[in-house]
Formats: structure tokens, sequence, C-alpha cells
């Protein structure tokens, strides 16, 4: 583990995807009012799923197969956001340049991720 991690807030991934979730929710207050409880409700929950799941992860450090779950959970969230973000694109709530500033983000938090994901030994407590 990098010495200088003393939780998982000082993760880069954590630190990205939190502001992520604050960006989405952000830009979603300006989505159609029919879409509050659908499109808006699933895109929110799913960008703060990532920055919780990783939460969560940290704290079953000490067993690796519990950490990569969470983990796991983190980057299926990251693609649920990314194909809300599609749909968002698709029905034009957000504009192209807007898009493609959180599918680079949530690419790169995905990158990250998986990253964690194949060398959880870096993140693991030693017992």
């Amino acid at each position: 583990m990098r010495g200088d991690l003393k939780g998982y807030k000082d993760l880069d991934v954590y630190q990205l995807s939190y502001k992520m979730a604050i960006e989405i929710f952000e830009e979603t207050k300006n989505f159609p009012k029919e879409e509050k409880f659908s499109l808006t409700d699933q895109i929110r929950r799913s960008s703060r799923s990532i920055a919780s799941n990783i939460a969560e992860s940290w704290g079953k450090r000490m067993y690796r197969n519990h950490f990569v779950n969470k983990l796991s959970d983190s980057y299926a969230e990251a693609n649920e956001t990314q194909t809300w973000l599609d749909f968002s694109l698709s029905h034009s709530y957000m504009n192209k340049e807007r898009y493609d500033y959180f599918t680079d983000n949530y690419d790169h938090i995905s990158r990250m991720l998986f990253n964690m994901m194949k060398n959880p030994e870096k993140f693991l407590l030693k017992l």
C-alpha cells in the first residue's frame, strides 16, 4: 500500500468519482421534470454509488475477495453511469461537450478501478 494513503478519501479514484457525482447532480438539475423519477434519479444514484462502494471496499481491505468485490460494484456503477450519460446525450438533455467531459472522466475512473482490482495487494491490510 502506498505510504501516503491514510484512508479512502486519499485515493485519486475516490476523489474523482466524488467530484463527478457532485457535477452529475448539478448537471441533472436542468433535465426535464418528467425525467425526475427515471433518468435523473438513476444517473444520480449510480454516480454516487461509485464513491460509496469505494468507501465500503476500503473497510473490507482485510479480505482480498471482499475488497475486490466492492471495487467490482463500483466498476459496474461507473458503466451504468456511462449508459445513463448515453441516454442523456441521445435525448439532448446534455450537450456533446459535457457528455465528452463526463465520459472521459468515467473512462478514467473505470481504468483506475480495474487496476485496483487487478493489483489489490497494494491496498490490502496485512493482518
